[in-house]
């Protein structure tokens, strides 16, 4: 078998734009990956066109061997726009491998550890302003089945946060856990946006609400920075979308700088790369919870590495998304009770609609996070997708 072509297709999505790649083989077995990266599609896409001189008219089953000469021949080892076209590949030659053999990905990965998984919502509070407004939309998504949400309560601070910031981000906290109770899960993020000592500050008032986590308290280039917040915190630190491969993670493991770590298959290097990086968590008594907020591709292979990752803690996923979502693809997920089971299909157990990406092209959208605006993160048509 050998690779032929690989197509890209970039395509709104409001908040940023998806990136899917197709990776087609001789023997008619293609592949699909994602390698959605905020606001540097162009960038993904370039970095793609190169890899295809590489991988064409090469066998896609031998994804060790391209992941490591890809890796090893850019010389400019790591950052988020090769790593995120090499996950995309990566992930498309898992899925024609494990089509090949008419089995799930998980299966050539030791199996399935895990039936389903316990799922938080992310996005569940598009539009919402007050306190008020936070909590009867928590309301809502716990009606929906959710067992936790995750959000940013911080506005558009950044590095320190004044006394009324931080009061208003408390007044929403308290609001969202007083209106669903201490049988949910909340995980409070912070988008890398403070200093250590406001990092400090913060954690320690969010800690009466007992959140699981407060995710990114610190900028992400920076372990020790980590290290010295979590010291003082009495609630868990996560963190890790932002680094890639295990090397990217060494420090995070040797240094204790995080409880959870939280790689992105689109960014961190892959299925396989993933799966290295769970393995050496498990070794560390560290829980794995992916970081997945993006397309239903990315989506699809972290369902597969939560299959047989036995650290595997909780996925993350949207709650909304645009309308087209369920156009674009032949997502079919199963969401009971809090969970989400893992899909048996052969592959990713997913595939693209080329005919309708091409009804969303792309759409340039700039980085919300500090300006004041992350709650605009969903249309207004935006539809539950499962």
């Amino acid at each position: 078998m050998k690779i032929t072509d690989i197509q890209t297709y970039v395509v709104d999505c409001y908040r940023t734009n998806f990136v899917f790649v197709k990776i087609f083989t001789d023997e008619g077995i293609h592949g699909v990956g994602e390698a959605t990266l905020e606001y540097k599609e162009h960038a993904v896409q370039g970095a793609i066109e190169e890899l295809k001189r590489y991988l064409i008219g090469k066998s896609p089953l031998d994804i060790e061997a391209h992941y490591h000469n890809i890796y090893r021949d850019a010389y400019w080892r790591g950052g988020a726009v090769l790593m995120s076209a090499l996950s995309s590949v990566e992930m498309a030659m898992w899925d024609i491998s494990a089509k090949a053999l008419g089995v799930p990905v998980y299966r050539m990965l030791g199996g399935k550890v895990h039936e389903k998984v316990k799922v938080y919502a992310n996005g569940w509070f598009a539009g919402a302003k007050t306190p008020e407004q936070f909590a009867e939309k928590a309301k809502e998504t716990v009606a929906r089945g959710f067992k936790g949400m995750k959000w940013d309560p911080f506005g558009h601070s950044y590095l320190t946060i004044t006394h009324e910031e931080l009061d208003l981000a408390l007044q929403c906290i308290s609001a969202v856990r007083e209106a669903v109770g201490f049988g949910v899960d909340l995980f409070i993020e912070g988008h890398g946006r403070f200093n250590v000592p406001t990092a400090i500050q913060i954690v320690q008032e969010i800690a009466p609400f007992k959140p699981v986590w407060f995710e990114e308290p610190v900028p992400p280039d920076n372990v020790d920075a980590l290290v010295q917040v979590r010291a003082k915190s009495k609630v868990a630190i996560a963190g890790g979308e932002r680094l890639y491969t295990r090397y990217g993670f060494k420090d995070v493991f040797e240094k204790r700088a995080l409880d959870y770590v939280q790689p992105d298959v689109s960014h961190a290097g892959g299925i396989l790369e993933m799966r290295k990086i769970a393995s050496i968590a498990e070794s560390h008594h560290i829980p794995f919870a992916p970081h997945n907020p993006s397309g239903p591709i990315a989506n699809a292979a972290t369902l597969q590495i939560a299959a047989c990752s036995p650290n595997f803690f909780y996925l993350e996923i949207m709650a909304t998304d645009v309308p087209w979502r369920k156009d674009i693809t032949n997502e079919n997920l199963r969401f009971e009770d809090g969970y989400m089971y893992i899909p048996d299909e052969p592959g990713l157990g997913i595939d693209l609609n080329v005919e309708a990406l091409k009804e969303h092209p792309y759409i340039q959208h700039d980085l919300r996070h500090y300006t004041g605006q992350l709650t605009q993160i969903r249309p207004p048509g935006a539809i539950h997708y499962f």
